[in-house]
């Protein structure tokens, strides 16, 4: 697997942001930094794609809540149900270290409907962005696990993440430099009228 290196700030290197979306377009999984944690990213369209994602971290579909990484809010709009109360939510605290919970649409592949909610992130990454930018729809995005004995310096190497998960064909990670290492608040929006704090994270919510 290939480790990407990139220190571009603001302006992500168009030959990473094409090389993984190109990876991630044919199925692949990569990982890439976020403005929380270094996490896995698949199509969330693809729904193999989507089964071995789950598998490698091993999650289930059915109990646990998937999230997905959008551009912008018009992006994620197109696969989550988003009325004017979430919308204002939206827009206030987006981009951000936040996840919220939203209603699924139907334009979301089978292993989404096996729940009614799903978790949305736009993060304030700029290489995050950019590659649900290119890909044109949301990444399916989940953390990189820490194992027992890593360091916080650990989780700040994902040429260490490459090489422990080689053998399950990952197809590169982008080395960002250092990540904030808390992970996103999560925040309940199926009833936007009344939004609840499931995580405290990264993101501060203020609750009505």
């Amino acid at each position: 697997m290939k480790t990407m290196e990139t220190r571009c700030g603001d302006t992500p290197d168009s030959r990473i942001i094409d090389a993984a979306a190109a990876a991630i377009g044919e199925g692949g999984i990569v990982i890439i930094p976020t403005d929380t944690l270094y996490a896995f990213a698949c199509d969330a369209l693809d729904r193999r794609a989507i089964e071995r994602l789950c598998r490698i971290k091993g999650l289930n579909p059915a109990k646990n809540t998937l999230s997905i990484l959008c551009a912008d809010l018009s992006q994620a709009s197109a696969f989550v149900r988003i009325d004017n109360s979430a919308y204002r939510l939206l827009r206030q605290y987006l981009p951000g270290p936040f996840t919220f919970v939203l209603p699924v649409a139907p334009t979301l592949p089978k292993a989404f409907k096996e729940r009614r909610s799903v978790g949305v992130r736009i993060p304030s990454s700029p290489i995050a962005k950019a590659l649900a930018s290119a890909l044109e729809h949301p990444l399916l995005v989940t953390s990189v696990p820490a194992d027992d004995n890593d360091t916080e310096a650990d989780m700040q190497e994902p040429a260490l993440f490459a090489e422990r998960y080689a053998s399950d064909g990952i197809a590169l990670a982008i080395d960002a430099g250092a990540v904030p290492l808390q992970p996103s608040t999560v925040v309940d929006l199926t009833d936007a009228s009344a939004p609840a704090v499931l995580r405290q994270g990264a993101g501060t919510f203020q609750e009505n």
